[in-house]
This record gives C-alpha cells, structure tokens and sequence, in this order.
C-alpha cells in the first residue's frame, strides 16, 4: 500500500507512468530529480503519511524503495 502511494505521488510529480516506477527505480539518476524535486518530494510524502523526515535522512533515500522502508519504519 505504502508502495503504491510513492509511486502515485512520483509519477504525478515526474511526470512518468506508475508502472515505471519500482522499488528499484533510483529517484535523482532515474528521474532526474534535483535537490528541489526532493524537497518538493518529501514535502508531499510528509503531508501524504503524516510523518516527519528529517534532513539528515534524505541523503540516505536514494531510491523508491529506501522511501518506502523510511515510511513504513516510521509511522
């Protein structure tokens, strides 16, 4: 369910289609997000799960499925 929502949100804000999107799929070098399309990324996850991802984590979620584990583990 957690995936499904992640990649609802990330083939909104990317513009590509959800069945692209895995758990695999790497957010900067598959996507093409920069710093400000994590952010914005993170914003919506935030307001999505209602949880709060710190700027120390970011570095650590390079890929949908660090995204998901992060989501799930907290809350």
């Amino acid at each position: 369910m957690v995936l499904e929502k992640v990649k609802h949100i990330l083939a909104e804000q990317f513009d590509v289609e959800e069945d692209n999107i895995t758990a695999d799929t790497n957010i900067a070098d598959d996507l093409g997000a920069d710093s400000l399309d994590v952010v914005d990324l993170l914003m919506s996850l935030e307001d999505e799960f209602d949880v709060e991802i710190p700027d120390e984590e970011i570095e650590n979620l390079k890929t949908v499925g660090d995204v998901v584990n992060y989501l799930e583990e907290h809350m």
